[in-house]
């Protein structure tokens, strides 16, 4: 058997790939020095568990806590604000306190004539939600002592000399 010619164009391609060849091989052995091998160890990633930096990590999880516990107290309370002003602003409520604004000041007007009136006496009490209202008038001063429910007083002086009307 006879072995057959190569070509030019053959011959150019074995020679590409052993050129190539060789290339990748010298690259290897230089690149193969910078290599380098470490030994693999496993750490855990949590602080709970490595330890490391963990009153800093107890930490941040305890702010975390408080202020998604303070997030909902704030809630609730504003719920809460909310629905009071919410009754408080019922029709309902307006008419009442409407009603005792206009009861009180009949009641005061009716202890206006009663010191200063045309049938005026110089002495008196009004009983009002458990408190206690006394009063004298002498020529000078008028004398209101008001007495609360828990015994607490309050007096107040009005001289009649500064009045003008």
């Amino acid at each position: 058997m006879r072995k057959r010619k190569k070509t030019k164009n053959e011959i150019a391609i074995e020679n590409i790939f052993a050129y190539t060849g060789l290339i990748f091989i010298v690259f290897a052995v230089v690149y193969s020095s910078f290599t380098q091998a470490d030994e693999m160890k496993f750490t855990f990633k949590s602080p709970s568990f490595s330890g490391v930096a963990t009153s800093a990590h107890y930490l941040t999880i305890e702010n975390q806590e408080n202020t998604r516990k303070q997030s909902i107290n704030e809630a609730l309370k504003a719920a809460a604000d909310e629905a009071e002003r919410d009754q408080n602003n019922s029709t309902l409520a307006r008419f009442i306190r409407n009603l005792e604004s206009r009861v009180y000041a009949k009641l005061s007007q009716q202890l206006v004539d009663n010191l200063f009136g045309e049938t005026s006496s110089n002495a008196g009490t009004i009983e009002l939600e458990g408190n206690r209202i006394d009063y004298v008038s002498d020529d000078t001063t008028i004398t209101l002592t008001i007495t609360d429910a828990d015994g607490g007083e309050t007096i107040i002086n009005f001289p009649l000399d500064s009045f003008t009307f």
